[in-house]
């Protein structure tokens, strides 16, 4: 007994710290070692406590003792926070979509609907709202991380004073996962060489399967448990294996493995699927399943009236909202389409029907793990449809391989596409839907992803249950709710506080406010308590403040991203104002009559900016992904190499595109020849090759899988060493025009020259080279090939090379801008895209 004292007495004051209501949520024995303890999460990690025991010269005259073991709060619910991508409000039959989703119905069903789930209309920036409870500007994250720019708005960089929700639970004692989409990490810190700080792992969540970047082909995606490289889909035959089917595999075994090795251990699991993305890539069965519905054969007008109706049957909007005309200036009507259009643009959407329906199919098995293991009544489910609305980024006419939208061919011609009709959603395709389609699925909105200022860009909808706590069964939720709102919900839901400081660093506040007040029924029709809240993104914004909704007319559909941008985003726009208590789908624009409201709500939306980091706006959208950035190869003209590597991703890989380079390869050649892949970089969507075939040396460009143009030695190399080396001269003056918001530079011709041993053997002229990014899921490899070949009529992958490598140099000659074009440029008349002409032409991105 004096031993349990004299232990009890030398607690440390870090555990006497814990709040009354913490302190007793402490289990067993103190000093014991099954003694668990809550803390009170101000610091994090927290201190650890003073040893309690009793230390005597002797091990028998002494008291052993254990610091407890960090818990949750007794009772804190499993967290499973799904979040899917690029599917606007029209989507889900749990929102009165054609699309089946049984999944989030049966979410739903358990819990709650809510229909004012607000998206930041971009796939990252929502992401990194959701994770920090900031907003996405203060998170780093005002654009994708492929387009960001110098400032701590727009760096992509998830600041250390903005703990996630996965570190937050983490470190009180919760086992944290994350599956699917990670486009939270900075594109310049993909690669092998980290940092992993801003990976998934380094960001609280102790387990990650899935991809880096904006989308991945599903069916050979590139994959990552944790952060090494992963092919489970190798030797499988084709759309045997895909990625939407694996991860909730993956999430499933991790699941079951955590409860059964400690049951008491509460899990948070983000899942983030790739699906409704382009690529839209189901599995055969899917498509079938879809396509024996019919339920597109009447085209996007009749759909977007079904859906209307539907939504008004469900209840899930008001009974008066307004549906806006068909945008006939933006869009054709289906009626004004020949038969074939009709024949390609049903193909395109009921691909992307399977994919969402496949997708929330998988999404239930998760669901139905914590069910299996017994823990779905303590679990909260948050199934968010939609990180921003449905993507128009196929353009008018949709397209079979989406890196081509990026780089401005966005109208592929029908019968162009019509090649890829029996293909379409396979491996052969990286496809994406016609606009037509996004708009329909927007319903009962207008406009589409990225269109920051309209509600089918930024208006989501969402179910959550946890029948633990939520008895309103099957009711609907009006108020309004953002994405910032998610961490401090799961907080409260929790009872778990935010931490004061993480590592040493002081957190910055928690910027969204907890919805956890609509879980009772006695709230149903409580206002709501986040009533302010700004939106912006590439120059499109607008500010939300009780109801009322300021925004600018969109200027720009997404898919118009490569011309001069707006130079003036705050104030060279046309204000619109809706009054969303009375006019749900933001049908009738009132600003004409409430003037003094327009100023007050834009000194507002200023305010905000300010406050957020939203300043300094861009209207830019193509320009930034070709920005300048400090990944590894930042300032560096050559680059050696001497031994096989695979994985490098784009974003840290030499960049070949609008500038001049040379590729020289020292080889050796085994008396019985050789063949083999030397470097490529991108794959059958875009990209390079550089490779012997058949013994030849050949030089591959392979122009978004459009066109492909070969340089090809005429000879067999013999046995013994080498060099084989592709020198390409680029006639534009290079990415420096952009910073005068002028494209000029970019995506212009070169001549290309394939030379062995010093000689001249092939030189072809481009008459245009890709402006903007190859296909940025796959990899800058040397020695052989990962995932996708850029010509599969060549080779398949992995390819290997059989002659040894010596060394590998790549040197860039990139453009500069001499004074006199400076001159130029910053004299040059330019547009804006909204056909508004600009008489004085400010820097896009720096």
């Amino acid at each position: 007994m004096k031993a349990i004292c004299a232990a009890l007495s030398l607690i440390s004051a870090s555990v006497l710290a814990i709040s009354v209501a913490q302190a007793q949520q402490v289990t067993g024995t103190p000093g014991a070692p099954d003694a668990t303890t809550a803390i009170d999460g101000r610091q994090l990690p927290p201190p650890d406590p003073q040893f309690g025991g009793v230390i005597k010269d002797e091990a028998l005259q002494s008291q052993p003792w254990w610091a407890p073991r960090i818990v949750p709060p007794k009772g804190a619910p499993n967290i499973l926070l799904i979040i899917t991508d690029d599917a606007g409000f029209g989507v889900p039959s749990t929102f009165g979509g054609v699309i089946p989703t049984p999944s989030m119905d049966r979410v739903a069903n358990a819990g709650l609907r809510y229909n004012r789930m607000f998206s930041t209309a971009l796939c990252s920036p929502t992401r990194a709202a959701l994770i920090t409870g900031r907003n996405h500007h203060s998170a780093g994250f005002g654009v994708i991380s492929e387009q960001s720019t110098g400032f701590p708005g727009y760096n992509s960089i998830i600041a250390k004073d903005k703990a996630t929700i996965g570190r937050i639970l983490k470190d009180n004692g919760y086992a944290t996962s994350w599956f699917g989409k990670d486009h939270n990490t900075p594109a310049f810190a993909a690669s092998q060489a980290g940092p992993f700080d801003q990976w998934p792992t380094g960001m609280g969540f102790e387990y990650f399967y899935g991809f880096v970047g904006g989308d991945a082909n599903q069916w050979q995606p590139n994959l990552f448990r944790n952060t090494t490289q992963i092919y489970p889909f190798e030797g499988k035959p084709a759309g045997s294996w895909n990625l939407v089917t694996a991860m909730a595999d993956d999430a499933i075994d991790y699941v079951n493995r955590m409860h059964q090795i400690q049951p008491t251990k509460p899990i948070l699991v983000k899942y983030a699927p790739g699906a409704t993305h382009a690529p839209h890539h189901p599995t055969a069965d899917w498509v079938k399943k879809i396509s024996d519905m019919h339920l597109f054969d009447e085209g996007w007008n009749k759909l977007r009236e079904r859906i209307f109706e539907n939504q008004k049957r469900l209840g899930v909007i008001p009974k008066d909202a307004k549906l806006a005309p068909w945008p006939k200036d933006v869009l054709k009507e289906w009626d004004a389409l020949s038969a074939e259009e009709k024949k390609l643009y049903i193909r395109q959407v009921e691909i992307f029907a399977a994919y969402a329906a496949y997708n929330d199919n998988e999404i239930g098995r998760v669901i139905q793990a914590f069910d299996d293991i017994g823990q779905l009544d303590n679990t909260l489910i948050i199934y968010i449809n939609g990180d921003n609305g449905t993507s128009a980024e196929g353009g008018p006419r949709g397209t079979p391989n989406e890196i081509a939208f990026f780089n401005g061919l966005n109208e592929l011609p029908i019968d162009v596409q019509m090649k890829f009709y029996d293909v379409w959603g396979t491996d052969q395709t990286y496809n994406h839907m016609s606009a037509g389609w996004s708009w329909a699925f927007d319903t009962p909105f207008s406009w589409f992803k990225q269109n920051a200022s309209q509600l089918g860009g930024i208006n989501q909808n969402m179910a959550v249950s946890w029948p633990a706590r939520i008895k309103d069964k099957g009711a609907l939720r009006e108020q309004f709710v953002h994405v910032v709102d998610v961490v401090p919900t799961i907080l409260e839901a929790t009872g778990i506080s935010a931490p004061e400081v993480v590592d040493g660093i002081k957190q910055a506040p928690i910027e969204g406010t907890s919805f956890a007040y609509t879980f009772d029924a006695a709230n149903a029709k409580a206002p709501s308590r986040h009533t302010t809240q700004y939106f912006e993104m590439m120059g499109q914004w607008a500010l939300y403040n009780d109801g009322w909704l300021l925004s600018t007319k969109v200027n720009r559909a997404p898919w118009e991203a490569f011309g001069p941008a707006n130079p003036d985003p705050l104030n060279n726009q046309e204000l619109q104002l809706y009054d969303l208590n009375t006019d749900f789908s933001q049908t009738t624009d009132v600003a004409d009559k409430n003037p003094q409201k327009v100023d007050e709500l834009k000194q507002m939306f200023i305010a905000e900016a300010r406050k957020y980091q939203v300043f300094p706006m861009d209207a830019s959208v193509a320009a930034r992904i070709v920005a300048p950035r400090p990944n590894i190869t930042a300032g560096r003209s050559e680059f050696v190499y001497t031994r096989p590597m695979t994985g490098l991703p784009q974003g840290d890989s030499p960049v070949l595109l609008n500038t001049s380079y040379t590729i020289t390869a020292d080889i050796e050649v085994p008396q019985e020849g050789a063949e083999g892949m030397i470097l490529t970089s991108g794959g059958r969507f875009a990209g390079y090759g550089f490779y012997l075939l058949k013994g030849k040396p050949v030089f591959l460009w392979n122009l978004v899988d459009l066109k492909r143009v070969k340089w090809e030695g005429p000879d067999v190399l013999a046995p013994g060493r080498h060099s084989v080396e592709f020198d390409f001269r680029y006639d534009g003056l290079g990415a420096g025009t952009l910073a005068f918001n002028n494209m000029s530079g970019v995506g212009r011709s070169g001549t290309g020259t394939l030379k062995v041993d010093g000689k001249d053997v092939q030189s072809i002229k481009l008459p245009q080279t890709l402006p903007m990014i190859l296909q940025w899921d796959e990899s800058f490899d040397i020695g052989s090939d990962t995932l996708t070949g850029v010509n599969d009529a060549d080779y398949k992958p992995p390819f290997p090379l059989t002659a040894k490598l010596n060394k590998l140099t790549i040197k860039v000659d990139r453009p500069n801008l001499t004074p006199d074009d400076i001159k130029k440029l910053e004299s040059a008349q330019a547009t804006a895209v909204d056909g508004t002409p600009l008489t004085r032409v400010q820097a896009g991105p720096q």
